[in-house]
């Protein structure tokens, strides 16, 4: 999984999204976007979070590093400013243990009270969530950032056990509810997932959520244009092409053909997908990489049960 903080540390190839980032938080405070598996929202969440945490050397020579300090000048405030960040993330829980997402979120609601303090009045897990956002405001003087990564999975990994998914539903309804009654001490609230469950149900109290999921200004802001590709891995590319002996017009033909034609608005542009670019310039093998980690188990179950054939993932 990429980290935004690490591949810049790292001396990394990084492709650069920070205008996405600009036009994100210039032009509202609660988002939501979908996209599959291994297309980079993680990467885009720990972006986010790195600005929101004031992170300037990491932005070094990136889009945002100029806008940031014009914005600031427009604003009349500070560049950089240091946020305090919720980062919630529901990725890696075995959601089919019934207790599995209330021990998750009760882990990271700890983690955060340690940091910002909590009350005793304060019992059930909506409760506690409100009051770490008031407290996080209250002692830093800033509007809290929170972030969500993979909102939808417990929901997901529990779609063929009824009882299960809908009481999991219901919980997470109980802590998204408490974004809306916190919104005067919320600065700038992303959530992304796989799905577009945020227009049913669990968010229905969110009358502000702006979903990003297909709009042609957004189509590519995970995953890589072919600009971007030209752009950033001419050297991979040319590897590539020297490994499998065939032309560079050849690799990226065969490039093109396997990975590209992602398309997300149909105003938009195509995307590649990163994980299996990033895989085949590692190994120089052409294989189905986003296919063999990127899809859904419970997509994965329901093409067996009705009788398809799927190898083991």
């Amino acid at each position: 999984e990429q980290n935004f903080e690490n591949l810049r540390n790292d001396n990394a190839i990084y492709v650069d999204k920070t205008e996405y980032i600009y036009r994100i938080i210039t032009s509202g405070r609660v988002f939501f976007l979908s996209r599959p598996r291994r297309f980079g929202k993680s990467l885009l969440l720990s972006t986010l979070e790195a600005y929101f945490l004031g992170k300037k050397e990491l932005f070094k020579g990136l889009y945002i590093e100029q806008a940031e300090l014009e914005l600031a000048a427009e604003e009349g405030r500070e560049a950089w400013i240091e946020y305090p960040v919720l980062h919630l993330d529901l990725s890696n829980n075995n959601n089919r243990i019934p207790e599995a997402l209330e021990i998750n979120l009760n882990d990271q609601l700890a983690g955060w009270e340690k940091i910002y303090g909590t009350e005793p009045s304060e019992k059930d897990l909506p409760t506690r969530f409100r009051g770490i956002i008031r407290r996080a405001y209250q002692k830093t003087g800033h509007q809290v950032v929170f972030l969500v990564d993979e909102y939808d999975k417990p929901l997901l990994d529990t779609l063929t056990t009824p009882e299960l998914h809908n009481d999991i539903k219901n919980k997470l309804y109980g802590f998204y509810s408490v974004i809306k009654g916190s919104s005067q001490y919320l600065r700038f609230v992303f959530l992304t997932g796989v799905t577009r469950f945020a227009k049913v149900g669990i968010f229905s109290g969110l009358n502000n959520l702006k979903d990003l999921s297909i709009l042609p200004n957004y189509s590519a802001i995970c995953g890589i244009t072919e600009e971007e590709l030209l752009t950033n891995f001419q050297p991979e590319i040319e590897s590539f092409a020297s490994q499998k002996k065939i032309s560079r017009a050849e690799a990226l033909a065969l490039l093109k053909k396997r990975y590209d034609g992602y398309l997300f608005s149909e105003e938009g542009v195509n995307v590649y997908n990163p994980f299996s670019l990033l895989n085949v310039f590692s190994e120089n093998y052409v294989n189905d990489y986003w296919f063999t980690t990127g899809t859904p188990t419970f997509l994965v179950e329901e093409f067996r049960r009705t009788h398809f054939y799927i190898p083991d993932l």
